[in-house]
């Protein structure tokens, strides 16, 4: 015990099951084992591993699948079958399999910790960068071009002291210590996501932090399926923790078959999959979000922008609990440990826009979106109120949303962004200048509609004003030709800025035509009637190739207006 330390790496019994020590008193030390532990008994012999749950980070991530301690699945199949037998033993990543090493640093360059010194194609989308790993700073001795495994060295490193470092492609690193950077920035461009709702209303910004509470069925998965198809970044972390295995499955048969918009290629090609379903060892769930975001920030330490998508953070709060639970601590609220406020903090701390460590400067996002699964979908629970505390974003799903079959479910009262006012300069610069007002103008009239539908109840709609009237209908056209989207339909399941901004003014351009017409006499009733009304309901279906049928749409709104206020006057 006198070389044990807290967090240390563990296998228990001959069966070599995996473990973490995750308590010490004295001599005594608990161990958190990350399988099955029935037929264990006194007299075992336990052997340290010497360092903390770490993971291999290196060329071979990319379109893998691995459980919570980055053990890969497909290769556990093999060797176990259809169930994972324990104390089962596979390397994370391929250590036999030669890949291409192309050197960019030269014998005589001075490097250091993150310095990039040679490219593999990982595949044909993604070009893999070899860093210097923490601790090696120096002068190039070698470096070789060719064909290598991982572990084989590809460059020799001089330090100052005259002693030499060999470096390879594999890197280690434990999974609770975030990876260090040179400088943390403010995040200021949007994360596309497609999903008119959030990128228009509630954005998150790359390097944000977002997250998607909601009771079960509401769609959280979906929300998250869908950003992680469709987001424009470079890779995509996806951490299933504690979900149902059906739901992991669906994901693994969709993602080679859907084709990235930014690649033409299948997007499991910039895909790395942590999976720890429900049947799987509890223990091991708490490891799963470690694992997929120390994944994360190595790609982001390349300079690629990642997105990190864990579903869902109140599994893994679970299993906090009944591991707290076990070590016999003090509980605190519904029996979480007091210190799960920190220990979300730490995870959501984690993400950001980021100067990388090196001397080129290059900058990376990682973008952190997680799903929360509170209990009857009570919001007040401490897994959501601890996440809301911290996070920039909430994207409030509405049961009674998914039920009518509106998706994404997201209830555009409840919802926010913190990060709206620090995108506005981005969005009106690159999308369109009038873009802050008319989003700001739509989210008034769904306010609106909410104080309006009050008075529905007690008065009845026909004791509106007709300008009220017109508000409500407006308001319906906002959220069932706007914010409703499908994801099986092509033209509408991705959505560009550019055409969310196009779609949102010409629904505002009719409001703003409908009140003139009001003004001048006309009744609601015909402008309800107008032909172009169906035109904007079939609005989503416009392809992105065909921006001029918008600029036809408003000329049609125009001519339409014009000709029933003349008639209007012609009858006076």
């Amino acid at each position: 015990m006198n070389t044990a330390k807290i967090y240390d790496m563990v296998t228990v019994s001959e069966k070599h099951l995996i473990g973490e020590i995750i308590e010490m008193r004295g001599d005594r030390a608990s161990i958190q084992v990350y399988e099955e532990t029935s037929m264990l008994g006194p007299g075992e012999s336990v052997y340290g591993e010497g360092e903390p749950l770490s993971v291999e980070l290196g060329p071979g991530l990319l379109e893998s699948m691995f459980d919570g301690i980055q053990r890969p699945l497909d290769k556990i199949l093999e060797k176990s079958g259809d169930f994972i037998n324990r104390g089962v033993h596979v390397d994370s990543l391929n250590k036999t399999k030669k890949w291409n090493f192309e050197p960019v640093a030269a014998i005589g360059d001075q490097v250091r910790q993150g310095d990039i010194i040679g490219l593999v194609q990982e595949n044909n989308i993604i070009q893999h960068k070899i860093m210097i790993p923490k601790g090696i700073a120096g002068i190039i001795k070698s470096i070789a071009a060719g064909e290598f495994t991982i572990e084989e060295t590809v460059a020799v490193v001089e330090k100052e002291d005259g002693s030499t470092i060999n470096v390879c492609m594999l890197q280690r690193w434990p999974v609770r210590r975030g990876r260090p950077v040179a400088r943390k920035m403010m995040p200021e461009r949007p994360l596309v996501s497609g999903q008119r709702v959030i990128d228009t209303f509630f954005p998150v910004a790359k390097g944000g932090t977002a997250c998607v509470p909601g009771p079960f069925g509401s769609g959280k998965t979906v929300v998250q399926h869908q950003i992680a198809k469709w987001a424009d970044v470079d890779i995509v972390v996806y951490v299933g923790c504690g979900e149902r295995g059906n739901e992991m499955t669906d994901v693994l048969n969709e993602f080679p078959e859907l084709i990235d918009p930014k690649t033409g290629e299948s997007l499991m090609k910039r895909t790395v999959l942590i999976a720890n379903t429900s049947n799987m060892p509890v223990a091991a769930r708490e490891a799963s979000i470690y694992t997929g975001i120390t994944i994360a920030e190595y790609y982001r330490d390349m300079g690629f922008s990642v997105a990190l998508m864990a579903d869902s953070s109140s599994r893994w709060a679970e299993a906090l609990r009944e591991m707290s639970g076990r070590l016999e601590e003090m509980p605190g609220e519904e029996g979480y440990p007091a210190y799960l406020g920190s220990r979300l903090a730490e995870f959501y701390e984690r993400a950001g826009e980021v100067v990388c460590l090196g001397q080129d400067k290059r900058t990376g996002t990682l973008t952190v979106i997680a799903a929360v699964s509170p209990p009857g979908g009570d919001l007040s629970e401490p897994v959501t109120q601890a996440t809301l505390r911290i996070v920039k974003v909430f994207w409030g799903l509405d049961a009674s949303l998914a039920y009518a079959r509106h998706f994404p479910a997201i209830n555009w009262l409840s919802s926010y962004s913190l990060y709206t006012s620090g995108l506005t300069d981005w969005l009106n610069a690159n999308v369109d200048t009038d873009y802050s007002r008319c989003q700001m103008a739509a989210l008034a009239l769904l306010q609106e509609e909410s104080r309006l539908n009050d008075i529905v109840r007690l008065v009845g709609y026909d004791s509106l004003s007709q300008e009220d009237q017109l508000k409500l209908e407006v308001a319906k056209s906002l959220r069932e030709d706007f914010l409703q989207q499908n994801a099986f339909v092509e033209e509408d399941a991705y959505t560009t800025l550019d055409k969310q901004f196009k779609m949102l003014q010409t629904i505002l351009e009719f409001y703003k035509l409908s009140k003139e017409a009001l003004s001048a006499g006309v009744y609601l009733k015909e402008i309800l009637k107008l032909p172009v009304r169906e035109k904007l309901g079939r609005m989503k279906e416009i392809p992105e190739s065909k921006p001029e049928k918008f600029l036809k749409l408003k000329n049609q709104i125009n001519l339409e207006m014009d000709n029933l206020i003349n008639e209007r006057g012609g009858r006076k």
